[in-house]
Parts: C-alpha cells; structure tokens; sequence
C-alpha cells in the first residue's frame, strides 16, 4: 500500500509566527494574514520548502497509507 502526504498542519504551541513559510511557498498556499492559515488545495505534494524553511518545526505532514492518516507525535521538535 502507497503512503502519500495528505495535508500539512502548523503546530501552534511551537510556531513564533516569523513567517517564513510565506515567502517560501511557491504556489501562496500559506495565507499572509495570522494565525497563517494553509490552503491545502494549492500545495504542491512534493514540496517541502515551508517544512524546511520553519526554524522552530512548527510544520508537519500528515500522511495516508489507504484510508489510515499517520501522524507524527506533537510532541518537542527534535535537535
């Protein structure tokens, strides 16, 4: 079975709202106005330039292998 990146989610105990996910994104899926709201529809599934871009991780994936959703713990951003 096929895992495939479902959506992203934006951690917000751990995002300083720098906002650097914006300007990264190359298709405008994070919104520019707070609490930076993300338009799934516009992602592109390949990209990880906003995930990479985040220094204090508050971005992550959420995958699905068929109809299960895999969730990374929330729990503090490894070092």
């Amino acid at each position: 079975m096929m895992l495939k990146r479902d959506h992203l989610v934006r951690h917000p105990d751990r995002c300083t709202h720098n906002a650097v996910c914006i300007p990264v994104c190359p298709t405008g899926a994070w919104l520019s106005t707070p609490p930076y709201k993300f338009d799934s529809s516009r992602c592109i599934e390949t990209c990880r330039l906003c995930l990479d871009a985040c220094p204090s991780q508050a971005i992550y994936a959420v995958f699905r292998k068929g109809e299960k959703l895999l969730e990374p713990s929330k729990g503090e951003p490894k070092k």
